[in-house]
């Protein structure tokens, strides 16, 4: 089980700036090794209960709140993370537990009972709150992701993009998802996650950025296919 506990900024950019800050970040970060041209890509599977409530509270602004999500990085994937984020004030903390591609599965037919096999105590804590709230899969949510990060104070920067999203097929490795787009192409959502402090080139870039600070919820993204957004 990994744990994280970490700050989170979030803008909304251009397609123009995110590629501009892409030649920048290159020169004084270190690239994940993932990445390709366009990035590589993240399909999440996020769960909620019955009253959709996690949905309810981050539409609310509610200071402490959850969401749960299965994560793969392609349908032929032999794995996938089982991932908590729980907002605490200012700070993300993120828990994840690896499954098996079969255990994955069978936590998207509801069977959560297959987190007993796993001896964390996340495993056991999901297991508990999914089956005591009702969890039940809403919507799977895929996009280009372009990572940075800062060896020095363990900072990555994250430029998201192409973010498309279904709410009829629950399968996140199926090769076959029919989705649509929540977020205009030429947008993307810039993030930096930090413990402590930022660097100065860091400070400066986001200095640069002339977007206001905001909360972009790619899962509220998802569940709202048929809203106009306006930023």
């Amino acid at each position: 089980m990994n744990e994280v506990l970490r700050q989170e900024k979030k803008y909304l950019i251009s397609a123009e700036q995110m590629y501009r800050y892409c030649q920048y970040l290159q020169q004084v970060m270190i690239q994940d090794q993932h990445n390709g041209a366009e990035g590589y890509s993240i399909r999440s599977l996020y769960f909620d209960t019955l009253e959709d409530r996690d949905f309810v509270e981050k539409e609310d602004g509610v200071e402490l709140r959850r969401k749960i999500r299965l994560r793969c990085y392609h349908p032929t994937d032999h794995f996938a993370m089982l991932e908590m984020k729980q907002k605490q004030g200012a700070m993300q903390k993120k828990r994840s537990l690896r499954m098996d591609r079969e255990d994955a599965k069978r936590l998207v037919e509801c069977d959560y009972g297959v987190l007993l096999r796993y001896d964390e105590a996340f495993a056991r804590e999901c297991y508990a709150l999914m089956n005591m709230y009702c969890y039940r899969p809403k919507a799977i949510v895929e996009y280009q992701r372009k990572a940075f990060i800062a060896k020095e104070n363990k900072i990555r920067i994250t430029l998201d993009h192409h973010i498309k999203a279904t709410e009829s097929n629950m399968d996140i490795f199926s090769t076959r998802l029919v989705q649509n787009m929540v977020l205009d192409p030429y947008l993307a959502v810039f993030e930096v996650k930090y413990n402590g402090f930022l660097l100065s080139y860091i400070k400066d870039l986001l200095q640069i950025c002339d977007k206001s600070e905001l909360s972009v919820s790619k899962y509220c993204l998802s569940r709202s296919i048929s809203t106009h957004y306006n930023f």
